[in-house]
């Protein structure tokens, strides 16, 4: 038998680490050339009699043919083995603050969770790659959002499984090569307009160019690291965030001590900081209000409030009150 290319052993392999023979696992394919290798490299051991993996397949609705770019793509994934295949619909709302992008991101999650819901599958297999690591990562220089954000696109969180993150988009266009397989091209992803795609098709091609051949590789190794160290932290900064509360009150309004939160290392106080904001019911708060609750702390100026993500607000405890010396975050009132 002629050798096979590096890139189809090195997808399978990638794979195979992480399909579990009894339990259900759904490929998320958009019929882009990424996807379609991690169908691919799913469907090797499926013939295997290794696995259980079926498809699902988004239509967001925003490009003239996608339904027919949704049909190519199911009839590939049934081609291959795959079962069950299903093809859903996002309802993407064109008018969110956040953006088309990320709008539609919502909407594709929406419509995994129903693909799990429907199916029983364990797992939801995605297919980002090396290079979208090292696109995650310049985002986050670019927002200033911390090591948490450096750390880029995680291999795992929650049902979701993105095992081709050790791979490159070349090495994804060789397995369909490979495979005999046809990719579509999302016109989006060269559309300058977007953050992301300039990143891809400009800010990269020159950092390659003027400053390091090998600087995809070195981006996504900077987040296997900052993974790894923020992982640490937040779970020293669970285990301050446990110390340091109190019980919340029948309002929904928690309590941490100044004193003791002020004689943390400022990466543990942000982080114990946020993770207040989201014990009541808030968003994960950005740097910018992170500092402005930690202004608060040094006991001069405003007490607050100081309004966060999630209609949470926090406010410093005044002398004349009896949460003095004392943070207070909760519900916006």
């Amino acid at each position: 038998m002629p050798k096979l290319p590096e890139a189809v052993n090195r997808a399978r392999a990638a794979v195979g680490g992480v399909l579990e023979a009894e339990k259900l696992a759904l490929i998320a394919c958009s019929g882009g050339a990424d996807s379609l290798a991690l169908v691919a490299a799913a469907a090797h051991h499926v013939r295997r009699g290794q696995a259980r993996v079926g498809g699902v397949v988004v239509d967001h609705q925003l490009h003239p043919d996608s339904a027919e770019i949704t049909a190519k793509a199911a009839a590939q994934l049934r081609d291959l083995g795959l079962d069950p295949v299903l093809t859903l619909a996002a309802d993407v709302d064109p008018s969110s603050p956040d953006g088309p992008e990320a709008a539609a991101r919502s909407a594709r999650y929406r419509a995994f969770g129903q693909a799990l819901a429907e199916t029983g599958a364990a797992h939801i297999l995605l297919a980002h790659t090396r290079d979208d690591q090292a696109e995650q990562v310049l985002l986050g220089l670019a927002r200033g959002s911390g090591t948490r954000s450096l750390a880029g696109i995680p291999a795992r969180r929650g049902p979701f499984l993105r095992p081709l993150l050790g791979l490159s988009r070349k090495e994804t266009e060789a397995v369909c090569t490979h495979e005999g397989l046809s990719w579509w091209e999302d016109p989006a992803n060269a559309d300058p307009k977007y953050l992301r795609s300039r990143i891809r098709t400009e800010i990269l091609p020159t950092l390659e160019q003027r400053l390091s051949g090998s600087i995809r590789e070195s981006l996504a190794r900077t987040a296997q690291i900052a993974a790894e160290d923020a992982a640490y932290l937040e779970a020293q900064a669970k285990e301050a965030f446990a110390r340091l509360l109190e019980d919340p009150d029948e309002q929904g309004d928690l309590r941490l001590d100044l004193e003791r939160l002020v004689a943390e290392s400022p990466a543990i106080r942000r982080r114990v900081i946020a993770l207040a904001v989201v014990a009541v019911g808030g968003s994960n708060p950005s740097s910018e209000r992170i500092a402005a609750v930690e202004q608060l702390l040094v006991r001069q100026g405003s007490a607050g409030p100081v309004e966060l993500e999630g209609h949470v607000r926090a406010e410093r405890g005044t002398r004349d009150t009896s949460d003095y010396g004392k943070l207070v975050l909760g519900p916006r009132r």
